[in-house]
Order: structure tokens, then C-alpha cells, then sequence
């Protein structure tokens, strides 16, 4: 199947596209209209093949990557304000994107701490368009909830200017409701591949998925999709299935009904990073849409 030029692609159903017997060449035309037409966020994956959290990220390696990305989305979403990762919301701006810039929070205090000041001074800089206090935060129970409202009240007072929120996984804005209240925007991740679901149902999962983040805001806060994605290779995961054609579809259903139902959505991730291994097994290294060298996937 080609595409013609003007024809608007829609999603036929609550489960998504009606993929039918395309063949991978057809599904890889489909994702090409789908990419060219842009995307409201992607996660930016700032490591190269030999680097992991630590290193040192330079400005020539930012840009590279930045410029590979750059005319398929209007938002990046960042994860770190120190070594280096600082420079990536100023050169993102360069590039005429919008940010949303994070601070990592864990377990080494002094080393919040420096990421709290480089936020802060960021967003005061003017390259913050949203402040993410901490990802994950309660999940891995690296923080108390207790500090970690402490330190999303601090941020809010020192740059009011700018929208302040938490990112987690979905349902924790439900179970910590001090914390939801104190954010101005709620920042959700939502996996359906991590929660065990088939490919064919992974649409539906991540509609119900947002919808309890809304549910938890009292449907007057905005929720923003902070994380979504679908690896490319790996091992089963409990049903499932990582691969080249249900990557393709995921991502091709995630944009359609992000632009459908004008739902922000930040896609995980850019590039292959191969460091992830350790973290989340063989498929951590597969969930870009670029390749670890920089090259597109499909």
C-alpha cells in the first residue's frame, strides 16, 4: 500500500488502525506518512553506544542528535539537569522546540540537589517550558512521598512562571493524591508492553491507562503522556511480544489518536541505547525509533 498525498489517515477503531494482511513494506510506508506528519514530544535518548548515566554528554553529540530529530516533533522531554544534560533544553530551543526538562531525583541527596539548582536556573534562563520534578521517583521508593512534595513546592515557589509536575507511572496519581494535588500538569507513563498486554490490545490499555491519570487529576488538570512506546526486539514479556511490526503499529496507533483526541503524547524514545540492557533486560535497548548509530529503524 502507498500513500497519497492529502489523504488523512484516521484510526478506525477503539483497538486502532485497521492493519489487515499489510505486509512489513506497507506498514513501513504507513509509518513513514505517519513520522513525516510530525509528533507533539519525543523522549530525547542523549547517550551514545559506550556511554550510560555518569558520563559526560557533550554539546557536539547534543546537536548531532538534535538535528536528526528536530523536524518530527515540536517538544522534546529531557531527563537530567547535570552532566552535560543541562545543555540539551538550550540547544533544543536553538532548533525551535519546545521543552519539557527534567530533573533526575534518587537516593544521593547532594546530587538531587544539584539537579533541583540546574532546573531551576534553566527554567529562570527561559528553556523550560515545563518542569518535571523527578521521574519515578515513588516507584522505585527512592524518595519519601513527603520529600518529595517538599521538593516539587520548593520548584513550584522558585519558578512560578513556568507549569511544575511529577512524572510517574499512571496509577500512582491515584494512590498519592497530596502529590497530584501540588502538580500543575500531570505527568503519566504509560506502558501497556510493561503491564504484560498483547500488541493487538495495546491501544485500548494505554486510553484506559490515561484516563485514570485524568480520573485521578479530577478531570481539571491536563494530563500529559510522559512515556509510551514498544520495543522493537527482545524477549517475550509475559505475553508481550517485542518486535519490528508491533513497534510499527504501536507507534503508528499512539499518533493517530494523539492527534484524534488532541492528547500530548511524549514517544519513547529517539534512539537505540544500549546501556538499558542491564536495566530492563534485552529489550531496553530497543525502543527507539532510531537506531544506536543514528540511523531509522524501519
Amino acid at each position: 500500500m502507498s500513500i497519497r498525498a492529502g489523504k488523512k489517515l484516521s484510526l478506525t477503531g477503539i483497538a486502532g488502525a485497521d492493519f489487515g494482511n499489510k505486509s512489513n513494506d506497507e506498514l513501513k510506508d504507513l509509518f513513514s506518512k505517519v513520522l513525516n506528519d510530525g509528533m507533539h514530544g519525543l523522549c530525547y535518548s542523549a547517550y551514545e553506544e559506550g556511554q550510560k548515566p555518569g558520563d559526560a554528554l557533550s554539546e557536539e553529540q547534543i546537536r548531532k542528535r538534535m538535528k536528526v530529530i528536530a523536524p518530527y516533533t515540536k517538544w522534546i522531554r529531557t531527563f537530567s539537569c547535570i552532566e552535560g544534560n543541562e545543555l540539551i533544553p538550550k540547544i533544543a530551543k536553538e532548533f525551535g522546540l519546545k521543552t519539557l526538562v527534567g530533573a533526575w531525583l534518587g537516593k544521593d541527596a547532594e546530587k538531587n540537589e544539584a539537579e533541583i539548582a540546574g532546573l531551576i536556573q534553566l527554567a529562570k534562563d527561559g528553556f523550560v517550558d515545563i518542569a518535571a520534578v523527578g521521574n519515578e521517583v515513588l516507584y522505585r521508593e527512592d524518595m519519601t512521598e513527603e520529600a518529595l512534595l517538599d521538593t516539587i513546592l520548593r520548584v513550584k515557589e522558585a519558578i512560578p512562571e513556568v507549569p511544575v509536575g511529577y512524572v510517574d507511572a499512571y496509577y500512582e496519581f491515584a494512590a498519592r493524591p497530596k502529590i497530584t494535588e501540588a502538580c500543575d500538569v500531570i505527568l503519566a507513563n504509560c506502558y501497556p508492553f510493561w503491564e504484560c498486554c498483547h500488541a493487538d490490545y495495546s491501544l485500548m490499555y494505554m486510553k484506559e491507562m490515561f484516563y485514570q491519570a485524568v480520573h485521578a487529576g479530577g478531570g481539571d488538570k491536563q494530563v500529559i503522556i510522559t512515556e509510551t512506546g514498544w520495543p522493537s526486539q527482545g524477549e517475550d514479556y509475559k505475553g508481550a511480544l517485542p518486535s519490528k511490526e508491533n513497534a510499527l503499529k504501536y507507534f503508528i496507533n499512539t499518533q493517530l489518536w494523539s492527534k484524534e483526541e488532541k492528547i500530548d503524547v511524549f514517544y519513547f524514545t529517539s534512539f537505540d541505547e544500549s546501556w538499558k540492557v542491564g536495566a530492563e533486560g534485552d529489550v531496553g535497548a530497543y525502543w527507539g525509533i532510531w537506531d544506536k548509530d543514528g540511523n531509522l529503524k524501519y
